[in-house]
């Protein structure tokens, strides 16, 4: 109904949140293998950019006498992961539809998506690591004083301080939460709205949504994705190259599998 010549509101309907087992993501995690091994060179271009950057921010931090950062920023990946990944959503999307995998599409279908409200979740996203990285720097300074200026006497004042104990428990809690927090909001949210036309809030509703309706699934989809960050991390980023792309990957087959396809 209109009134006055204005139409009415659009009435979508309402978006399909299926049931997930444990199974179900370990299938999509198998299916990602499968989409990183179709698409390797492609692939494997994301994940040698995404360890390059973390090289040079590791380099620009010791250079400027900053390793306390070095790891709040290792954990911080997993807030800003599903962002740099939607290239592997379109890699995926095309190895399932059995479309060619040319650099040129990869890139036309991103930067249709980011005219979407891709742009806005990024930017919760995105607020989220300064919130975590301003959280760091207090909890650094509170435990450890403003005197670490190496990663020596950082690890040494970690492990072997009771105060450097006090500060590895509650960074990684208050790290955890942070990341469990952005990764309700956003597991789904990224993939959909890579995906469909539809407001960011929409999104955002419907991977809260998911999780809640599947809370042991996605809690092992997380520790999954914290797994295998952390290897990246003790490989001083090596393990990115191939960790990045198959978590990208698998990432889009847990939102396919998750939610019913568009109306």
């Amino acid at each position: 109904m209109s009134i006055e010549g204005i139409p009415a509101p659009e009435h979508r309907p309402a978006i399909e949140i299926r049931a997930m087992t444990v199974n179900n993501v370990l299938e999509a995690l198998a299916a990602g293998m499968r989409d990183l091994r179709a698409g390797l060179g492609h692939s494997l271009a994301f994940g040698v950019l995404i360890a390059v950057g973390g090289w040079v921010l590791v380099l620009l931090l010791l250079k400027f006498h900053l390793p306390w950062l070095v790891y709040p920023l290792a954990m911080a990946f997993a807030l800003i992961a599903p962002f740099m990944a939607t290239g592997l959503y379109e890699i995926s999307r095309r190895i399932g539809a059995g479309e060619p995998l040319t650099w040129n599409g990869i890139a036309t279908s991103v930067r249709r998506a980011s005219g979407r409200d891709i742009g806005w979740m990024a930017l919760v996203t995105g607020f989220s690591f300064v919130i975590w990285m301003d959280i760091a720097a207090l909890l650094t300074f509170g435990f450890l004083g403003l005197s670490v200026t190496s990663v020596t006497a950082f690890v040494d004042q970690v492990f072997s301080t009771p105060s450097g104990l006090a500060f590895l428990v509650l960074g990684n809690t208050v790290g955890a939460a942070i990341a469990l927090t952005v990764f309700s909001l956003s597991v789904i949210s990224f993939p959909m709205l890579f995906d469909r036309d539809i407001d960011f809030v929409t999104a955002m509703i419907t991977s809260v949504r998911t999780v809640l309706a599947n809370p042991r699934a996605m809690l092992v989809w997380f520790a999954i994705i914290g797994f295998l960050t952390a290897l990246s991390f003790l490989s001083l980023f090596v393990g990115l190259i191939v960790f990045f792309p198959l978590l990208g990957h698998a990432s889009w087959h847990v939102y396919r599998r998750a939610v019913g396809p568009a109306a």
